[in-house]
């Protein structure tokens, strides 16, 4: 018996643990390439502007924040609009990285809910499935091999080992994508600060 039959042995409840693993692995997959993304390119302006001095010209940085990530010239280009205090223009950064942080975080609280949802679907499945088990028993009047009744018991326990893999897989998923998120966030507040050191430097100049 191949994969594919044991797991469509499972029963119904085996569609919604197959969409369930999809989900996942579709979400895994756009996240990474986003944080990558957004990681390799903060990484690159830090290599270039962390060490710079506070009075280089402010519109030589705001032209490599324009070819930089989206955050990062919305930081530079909302300070420079507008006259803030010290305080205004750290709460300002902030904003700017929350929200950016915000949409990269998007889809990993439907990883997490399939990560603890999935187990619980496997869970019920095998008690559906141990229910119709006992039920063919009774039906029988407890004349049953141990054949019937193994191949009833395994039957329903395999949508709790495909809940449990899934669930395992979207687990390990959702936490190496937290640990992406908060490097870039890290990364966002060294940029906050290159930006804030620089611009309110010119603007005191």
């Amino acid at each position: 018996m191949s994969l594919i039959e044991i797991l469509i042995q499972g029963g119904w409840l085996m569609i919604f643990i197959a969409a369930a693993s999809i989900v996942v692995i579709a979400l895994g997959i756009s996240r990474f390439i986003a944080l990558r993304r957004e990681s390799d390119q903060l990484s690159k302006f830090l290599l270039e502007w962390n060490d710079v001095p506070a009075t280089v010209d402010q519109s030589k940085y705001i032209s490599a924040c324009q070819m930089g990530p989206n955050s990062v010239f919305e930081m530079a280009t909302s300070l420079r609009r507008y006259k803030y205090s010290r305080k205004e223009a750290a709460d300002k950064i902030e904003s700017v990285a929350r929200t950016e942080l915000s949409q990269l975080e998007t889809g990993l609280g439907t990883i997490a809910t399939l990560a603890s949802a999935t187990p619980l679907l496997g869970f019920l499945g095998t008690v559906t499935g141990m229910i119709r088990a006992f039920m063919q028993i009774q039906n029988l009047g407890g004349n049953v091999n141990a054949n019937v009744l193994a191949g009833g018991i395994w039957e329903a326990l395999v949508t709790t080992a495909a809940g449990l893999a899934v669930g395992i897989v979207a687990l390990i998923i959702h936490n190496y994508l937290a640990v992406r998120v908060k490097k870039v966030a890290g990364q966002l507040e060294s940029v906050g600060e290159i930006t804030l050191r620089i611009l309110r430097s010119n603007n005191e100049g």
